[in-house]
């Protein structure tokens, strides 16, 4: 009997063992996918920062300035915007980077950021291990326009021009490195055309040679080229983006010439690395509401600014797709290692 009492006090043991490992893998797992889910639903309780790593006033920051009270009056928080400007948004992107994957830290950039990371390797963050996407917002319409007095009215017709020319032909961008330079060699490499770079400090100086004549050819933003293409200083001859714009529904997109054209990058919401999947589909269902309201679409068609809407795995490829095609840009332009 005494055997028996202890063999089944053994057996108890081990029973409350075996349940006391099973709660604590319960546990265990809870941590790491329920309270991600405990997480997101009480998300947010406080605040939450959206950092623009531009001056204000630029494109980046109205954009990220009129999302951002969307923002808050669905998520029922403050979304601050704050401009941490300086070293081509690499000072404002460091500060994300760093920052905790808790949701309540948030970077609002440009396509620069994909030229960057497609240029410079030295930056102090990884632009692919260093953060998670949250939503890829869109892209502004940018024009390839020529001087007006040129005497030409097709892509192919320039094309032509330039390659029957004894000397290559001028473009110009706002400046080495920027996604204007990259989208004007972009251009110079797919049309296999001679053509020399001129830099300039922004893009209106670099649209007002080319109305001068002084340079050949530029890519800006349709914002930035439509007033001299309304007064006939620049002929656009396509634009850059995912279809026709309406302010200029005759001239087509370049991909209508050359099918294989890629861009440079979309505006984009990202995130510290490390914040929860979870987390980053809720801001993201926050983020594509937002962009849905009437205001808010109205306020992008007139700057010309074409919204795309994508889960943030999507995003997350479709930005690597971007720093891939641009990194190739650089490496044939002779640009890497500059």
């Amino acid at each position: 009997k005494g055997l028996g009492m202890e063999s089944f006090n053994h057996e108890l043991a081990g029973g409350a063992r075996r349940l006391a490992a099973g709660a604590l893998g319960a546990l265990a797992m809870f941590a790491a996918t329920g309270s991600n889910g405990v997480l997101a639903q009480s998300y947010p309780s406080k605040p939450i920062r959206v950092v623009s790593p531009y001056p204000p006033g630029g494109s980046t920051d109205i954009v990220a300035r009129l999302v951002g009270p969307k923002l808050a009056a669905s998520m029922g928080q403050p979304v601050v915007v704050e401009n941490r400007a300086g070293a081509s948004g690499m000072i404002g992107s460091d500060v994300v980077a760093k920052a905790a994957p808790d949701g309540y830290t948030l970077l609002f950039q440009s396509p620069q950021f994909m030229v960057g990371a497609a240029l410079n390797e030295k930056q102090p963050f990884d632009p692919i291990r260093d953060f998670a996407s949250v939503a890829r917002i869109g892209s502004s319409t940018v024009v390839l326009v020529v001087p007006a007095t040129l005497g030409v009215k097709t892509v192919k017709e320039f094309v032509a021009l330039a390659k029957a020319r004894p000397t290559p032909v001028l473009f110009s961008s706002a400046g080495a490195g920027s996604s204007m330079h990259m989208n004007t060699e972009r251009f110079k490499l797919m049309a296999q055309i001679p053509a020399t770079h001129v830099g300039y400090k922004g893009a209106p100086e670099a649209v007002l040679e080319v109305a001068a004549g002084r340079v050949h050819y530029t890519i800006a933003a349709l914002v930035v080229a439509l007033p001299m293409i309304r007064d006939n200083k620049v002929l656009p001859l396509a634009v850059l983006s995912l279809q026709r714009s309406p302010a200029l529904p005759e001239v087509p997109v370049i991909t209508e010439v050359f099918p294989n054209y890629g861009r440079d990058g979309s505006y984009c919401m990202l995130a510290p690395a490390g914040t929860s999947r979870t987390l980053l589909r809720k801001i993201n269902a926050d983020v594509t509401q937002a962009l849905a309201l009437p205001d808010v679409k109205e306020r992008l068609r007139m700057m010309e600014f074409q919204v795309e809407s994508v889960l943030p795995e999507e995003a997350d490829r479709m930005m690597r797709a971007d720093i891939d095609a641009l990194r190739k840009v650089a490496r044939q332009a002779g640009l890497l290692g500059k």
